[in-house]
């Protein structure tokens, strides 16, 4: 069902600095996940799902590849006459001297003129950096069945880990009646997805005067939610039972790879009825040799596989060589791996070249090596 009244924007222009050399020329949506996607081809996708035509993308850093590739909308169906993502980077205003967004609620400031031009009753945040599905229809009914001013989504988490995220105290019925950033003694947990649904013209009010306001962060999460809160406005807890993945850190975004090997995970890109659209490539299928060994693994298109593959994933293009074994692994697009190399625990970066006989990672490390530069051949 089309939601004519509703019009999304994605904050899609993070630096990324935790994901460390992987977004040195890259914005964080743009980054590689699952043998094949782009971390924001999943709240596009979401979007073209649920109903929404028109899709702003709100991009800053390291944002040339993000903006080629979000412009070509055919990919999630957004191209048809009255629909289009468009690609919103920061520009200088005669009256504003801004060339940068200064925080969340800047961003979509500085877009006011955008918005008005579809006339929108509604307006969707989202983050372009999470890993989820999410039909926002039905956030949206539950937004007009509250008769709510905001609405937010949110999910549960373990109490335990409640303190390093947004919370959201509700009552009863769901109204929020108190927004705790990172509480070191949390009263629920109900942590903040980072996706909001306001009523535009309320939000425009707002915003305006934010723009105005020398002392404010300009942030829906430091600013815009509190003053909700303070003006006693109608705010709401939409609460999202399934996947969602915050990819911030190398970590997470191993552990998010490695999430499609389970078979009980509830990310199912698999589902015909909820498409994760993304660019189709053209290279061959992917080739499994006779020694090869395979156990538990996401092999995409164009691979080469010689050597051992366990509990790992392979995106696009990868070649793993004779005698080569790659354990608990991901293995971004053009990865090569030489003949008798090892890499255990790692994530390994585009285009990385591993050399012959070469070690890489650590059954027994804490953390997830991340390989961003090309390792030599051993002897």
């Amino acid at each position: 069902m089309k939601q004519n009244n509703m019009l999304a924007m994605i904050l899609a222009g993070g630096r990324g600095s935790r994901l460390h050399e992987l977004t040195n020329k890259v914005a964080k949506p743009a980054v590689s996940y699952g043998g094949k996607y782009r971390i924001v081809d999943f709240p596009l996708s979401n979007c073209a799902n649920s109903g929404i035509d028109v899709v702003g993308v709100l991009t800053q850093y390291e944002s040339i590849l993000l903006n080629s590739y979000v412009a070509a909308g055919r990919r999630w169906g957004l191209d048809a006459q009255n629909s289009g993502v468009y690609v919103l980077p920061p520009r200088e205003k005669a009256d504003a001297n801004l060339d940068v967004y200064r925080g969340t609620a800047d961003a979509i400031s500085q877009n006011i003129d955008f918005i008005d031009s579809f006339s929108p009753e509604y307006v969707l945040i989202l983050s372009g950096d999470h890993i989820y599905k999410m039909n926002y229809a039905k956030m949206l009914a539950y937004h007009k069945e509250c008769q709510a001013d905001a609405t937010i989504a949110v999910i549960e988490v373990p109490m335990k880990e409640a303190s390093r995220f947004g919370i959201m105290n509700t009552d009863e019925e769901g109204r929020i009646v108190e927004f705790e950033e990172k509480p070191p003694q949390p009263k629920s947990n109900l942590a903040s997805m980072g996706i909001y649904i306001f009523n535009w013209k309320l939000l425009r009010k707002m915003l305006l005067a934010d723009m105005k306001d020398t002392e404010s962060n300009h942030d829906f999460g430091k600013d815009i939610i509190p003053t909700l809160l303070n003006d006693d406005k109608r705010l709401y807890a939409y609460k999202y039972k399934g996947y969602w993945k915050d990819v911030g850190t190398i970590d997470s975004l191993w552990e998010a790879n490695m999430d499609l090997l389970n078979k009980n995970n509830e990310l199912d890109l698999n589902d015909p009825s909820w498409k994760i659209y993304t660019e189709d490539g053209y290279t061959l299928p992917h080739y499994v040799g006779a020694e090869a060994d395979i156990k538990n693994a996401f092999i995409t298109q164009g691979c080469i596989v010689n050597g051992e593959v366990k509990n790992s994933v392979l995106f696009t293009g990868v070649k793993v060589g004779a005698g080569a074994k790659i354990i608990d692994s991901v293995l971004m697009p053009g990865v090569v791996v030489e003949e008798g190399a090892q890499i255990t625990r790692a994530l390994v970066a585009d285009g990385i070249k591993i050399g012959k006989n070469a070690v890489v990672g650590s059954a027994d490390s804490e953390h997830i090596e991340l390989v961003a530069k090309h390792v030599k051949g051993a002897e």
